[in-house]
């Protein structure tokens, strides 16, 4: 009978942490869905600023592509630097 409580303590307090981890998460989880909704209704998420983010994206990834197939130091180039 000892042994059935030592084992039900243990239960007890190894479940704990679980717990608080779970409530943590779900605490979490609910502010992230509030986050994405709030800047869906954000002003400065229009097309147009989203193209023009895309765009920046994609001269990045080109110097950064163009960087990795050359031997030369890219960085050490004039400004503007043309492909």
């Amino acid at each position: 009978m000892e042994a059935a409580g030592r084992w039900a303590r243990a239960l007890l307090w190894g479940s704990l942490p679980v717990a608080l981890g779970l409530l943590l998460w779900g605490a979490v989880a609910a502010g992230e869905d509030r986050r994405r909704e709030t800047l869906k209704a954000l002003p400065e998420a229009s097309p147009e600023l989203l193209q023009q983010r895309r765009r920046l994206t994609e001269l990045a990834l080109a110097a950064l592509r163009e960087a990795a197939e050359t031997d030369e130091n890219v960085a050490r180039r004039p400004v503007p630097w043309r492909k």
